[in-house]
């Protein structure tokens, strides 16, 4: 017999990370993607921050934890947060925010429809960050105000 469906989806509320340096991570998820915090306190003497892009009823939130963690190799690409910006120019002045902290880890540059056009940053950890413009998760290609594609 199989057990009773649940009786709605589950939704993704948070994703929590190790940091080494909290404060940095904090800088650096505020300056790049408008991120505040939303709670923070101690536990067991390990300092915990939300993060969110409103101080209200947040959706979702990031996780800091600062924490020791093994040094491992970088992530792939492919490994990363997703973030979406309301225009190229904004891509493009992330990145130019990022190279001048020196966390830049690639492009910017049009990857085509679908995917849009990007950039790479590392937050203080090592984590990989996306700031694109034109990308869609529903799969459909993303329309400017005025009826262009992206």
């Amino acid at each position: 017999m199989s057990p009773d469906p649940l009786p709605e989806r589950a939704r993704l509320t948070h994703i929590a990370v190790r940091t080494h340096d909290i404060e940095a991570s904090i800088d650096f998820y505020r300056r790049y993607a408008g991120f505040s915090i939303v709670h923070e306190r101690t536990d067991d003497g390990i300092r915990v921050a939300w993060l969110a892009f409103t101080k209200e009823d947040p959706d979702f939130v990031i996780v800091l934890l600062a924490m020791p963690h093994e040094q491992v190799r970088e992530p792939a690409a492919t490994d990363h947060y997703g973030f979406d910006c309301d225009s190229r120019a904004d891509v493009d002045r992330i990145a130019e925010l990022a190279q001048q902290a020196g966390c830049l880890k690639y492009g910017p540059v049009d990857a085509g429809p679908i995917v849009g056009y990007i950039v790479m940053l590392r937050d203080p950890s090592g984590n990989t960050c996306e700031f694109s413009h034109g990308q869609s998760i529903q799969g459909r290609e993303r329309r400017e105000p005025g009826g262009s594609a992206a």
